[in-house]
């Protein structure tokens, strides 16, 4: 290992979502250093979750009908022990979060007011304001972070790449946000907590700089990738060409909401028997094979003042949802996908944590449960805290200043541009053996027009994606092969290496038979 420009033994974080955030807290009073690229509260997709936060809070629902639903939604690949672990801590977490400031909706005599989601037995959603938990619960976290005086944020600067000391992760190599060079900074532990992949699709509902640079990063370091290939498709992204796509919540179908055709004609009861709150990866095919899909949001009562973000989307579009259908698209959402974690949020590496859409820990399984991601986020983050707490010494905490590295070009954006496309086109809602090969054979030749280490970690996550999704010959929740459409008898998940997944693109134009 190079000798670090710069050391420090406060935990770094990488990321400023509602993961990071309240891992941060759960540390104090030990010295935490948080790594935002954007200026805190900006940018991360936590604070753009619209649903809320799934966990029972009222009889008759119960943490088992919760981890269920769980497993039931996730075509047979969520961990039921870790299912069973997050739901029964479920509930702890909304109360903690109220303690910290979180104004959910409450009831006259004081109860959470709980909304259904596709795939949820049970009104189950804890939400604010209709859509506005991830924005409500992230003001909260921020300002209980500003009275934390351990924490440290240094703003405007992103994570490019980890530094192992042997088999163990020493630090991380920073840059600034806008271009520059690398500054190696040498740390007793790294918390990835920085978002997930959805931005290397052409059409998305995340932040744009979402693009899975944070997976990559911990992937070309050698870090095992658990389930890369289930990609959620939200089935109801605001069709107005905005990149990125406004959000439709799917609290909307839980409130009477449908989805009709370019006739006015239903689809969905066609097509699964809870019709417009089946599981999400049916109704995103849904909609992806439907030519004019729209939402008929004009039963719901008072819309513009129970879904206020909604509201404001349509009327930015020049579309009034209580008096015409809103057009809609299937938009990468959320990605299974991500570093393999233990119940403790622990990498394969040591001295590296993840938590949040950057983790797979088994919970989500090949298409997650309708507001779980924000549940998923909270549980990680206090285990993950918890346990790098357990394991690496307390230090002093002395600032971080970091000098000041030459500016350098960010990587060209017509090349992700491309990237984008590839995915959309080869690993989008549906794939097949073809298409997922043209998409690595792009990827490769993208790779090789830039040496970047961003847009390297882009590409590595791509990689992944699409190499994952090649190697699984079948259809399961989120994953659809078109040539592979039957589901398997054994479920199982994938886990996955960089240097695997780059001798698959290497070998891309081998036969199926023999991968």
């Amino acid at each position: 290992m190079a000798d670090p420009a710069v050391r420090t033994d406060r935990v770094v974080i990488v990321g400023a979502g509602l993961g990071a955030l309240y891992a941060a807290l759960v540390l104090a009073p030990r010295p935490v250093l948080m790594i935002s690229p954007d200026p805190l509260g900006q940018g991360a997709s936590s604070a753009w979750a619209q649903g809320g936060v799934a966990a029972a809070m009222a009889a008759p629902d119960s943490a088992e009908c919760h981890a269920a639903d769980t497993l039931r939604a996730g075509a047979g690949t969520v961990d039921p022990a870790i299912a069973r672990m997050v739901t029964r801590e479920a509930r702890a977490h909304i109360l903690e979060l109220t303690r910290l400031g979180a104004p959910f909706d409450r009831d006259g005599a004081g109860g959470y007011v709980l909304s259904r989601e596709a795939a949820h037995s049970f009104a189950r959603v804890v939400r604010v304001k209709g859509d506005q938990a991830g924005a409500e619960i992230m003001r909260a976290l921020l300002a209980a972070i500003r009275a934390t005086p351990s924490v440290q944020v240094l703003e405007g600067w992103v994570a490019t790449g980890l530094i192992r000391d042997g088999a163990r992760v020493a630090g991380l190599r920073l840059a600034h946000a806008a271009g520059s060079a690398d500054v190696a900074l040498g740390a007793p532990a790294v918390l990835i907590a920085g978002g997930g992949a959805g931005g290397l699709y052409a059409v998305t509902t995340n932040p744009p700089r979402i693009r899975g640079e944070a997976m990559g990063m911990a992937a070309r370091a050698g870090a095992v990738i658990a389930d890369a290939e289930f990609v959620q498709f939200h089935p109801t992204a605001i069709a107005t060409g905005t990149d990125p796509a406004p959000l439709a919540t799917e609290a909307l179908r839980g409130e009477g909401a449908v989805l009709i055709d370019a006739q006015g004609r239903r689809f969905m009861p066609d097509l699964h028997p809870d019709a417009d709150l089946a599981p999400r990866d049916i109704v995103a095919r849904g909609v992806y094979a439907c030519a004019s899909p729209a939402l008929d949001c004009r039963a719901i009562p008072d819309l513009a003042a129970r879904f206020p973000a909604v509201a404001a989307a349509c009327a930015r579009a020049g579309i009034d949802p209580t008096r015409q259908p809103i057009p809609v698209a299937a938009a990468a959402h959320y990605h299974m996908g991500g570093i393999a974690t233990d119940s403790d949020g622990c990498s394969s590496l040591p001295g590296l944590w993840a938590c949040g859409e950057a983790a797979s820990t088994g919970l989500h399984g090949a298409n997650r449960l309708a507001s779980n991601g924000l549940l998923e986020a909270l549980v990680f983050a206090r285990r993950a805290a918890l346990s790098i707490a357990a394991r690496t010494p307390p230090g002093e905490g002395a600032p971080v200043a970091l000098p000041r590295p030459a500016p350098t070009p960010l990587p060209d954006p017509t090349l992700i541009a491309d990237l984008r496309a590839a995915m959309t086109g080869g690993a989008g809602v549906l794939r097949d053996d073809a298409g997922l090969r043209m998409a690595l054979t792009r990827i490769a030749a993208i790779e090789a027009a830039c040496d970047s280490p961003r847009l390297r970690n882009m590409t590595a996550t791509a990689t992944l994606i699409c190499a994952a999704a090649l190697m699984r010959r079948e259809s399961r929740g989120a994953h659809c092969r078109t040539d592979h459409p039957d589901t398997l008898p054994q479920a199982a998940r994938s886990r996955l290496t960089l240097d695997r997944a780059l001798a698959l693109r290497d070998a891309s134009s081998l036969t199926p038979e023999r991968l």
